[in-house]
């Protein structure tokens, strides 16, 4: 397959963290990749270089606010502009942090559900035709939470559990052409804010695995719902069981 003929993903909020690895794991499959940020250019810039140095021309770097109604248009354009096609949209990019009712304030609820609800819905409008002409697909990052609520992330939770009402309700309208899945991490890595070793320890002990998930558990996944023809419209919880409920007994 020539490098022409070489799907193309983009990855949104793929600087850093998860979405770095998924990142690599699709440009080692042979992808070409497009990692989006809104504040991380160096990381991105330093991530498309060494991932070009492997093998010429495969990864691009785009800059947008995506909390930025009028920045969803010309990502998608210069998306798909980029190397001429696109193939694969993953919808990672994320704000996360908790917002106590007695002190939630609208520009928390614009915040949270602007990133984790509506640039996700748009861009994946803005790029469905080129996604139906590729026969591609579209991976949404979603969360155990949207479930089971986070103490204290009501705002959070309730947008995470309208992307994952979204990923099935775009799974019916892009059908048959475009399929639409996503992914719910569980305790994969601790967030940026700091957790105490008791913080730690309490999270580990809601996972029946006794431990917590890797990058790679995420990207393995994303991987296989982007190579799956038959599966559409499905959350993959990939969270050492702890949606299953209950403290680990080990």
């Amino acid at each position: 397959m020539t490098d022409l003929n070489h799907p193309v993903a983009l990855v949104t909020g793929s600087a850093l963290r998860l979405g770095k690895q998924m990142i690599i794991r699709l440009h080692q499959q042979g992808y070409r990749v497009l990692i989006h940020y809104r504040r991380s250019a160096a990381a991105a810039e330093q991530l498309a270089a060494q991932l070009n140095q492997l093998r010429a021309n495969s990864a691009a770097t785009l800059c947008a606010n995506l909390t930025d109604d009028a920045a969803i248009a010309p990502l998608a354009q210069q998306a798909i502009a980029c190397f001429g096609r696109l193939d694969l949209l993953v919808n990672n990019a994320s704000s996360f942090y908790p917002t106590p009712l007695a002190n939630a304030q609208l520009d928390d609820w614009q915040e949270l559900f602007g990133s984790n609800v509506k640039a996700p819905y748009f861009l994946s409008k803005a790029l469905s035709a080129e996604l139906t002409k590729r026969q591609g697909c579209i991976i949404n990052m979603v969360d155990i939470h949207a479930d089971k609520p986070l103490a204290e992330h009501s705002i959070y939770c309730m947008a995470k559990a309208a992307l994952q009402m979204m990923t099935k309700a775009l799974a019916r309208e892009l059908a048959p052409a475009v399929r639409v899945n996503g992914i719910a991490p569980g305790a994969i890595l601790w967030p940026s804010q700091p957790l105490d070793d008791a913080d730690k320890d309490m999270v580990l002990q809601q996972v029946p695995l006794a431990r917590l998930g890797e990058a790679n558990d995420i990207a393995n996944t994303l991987l296989f719902l982007a190579q799956a023809p038959y599966i559409t419209g499905q959350i993959v919880a990939v969270d050492g069981g702890r949606s299953l409920g209950g403290a680990n007994k080990a």
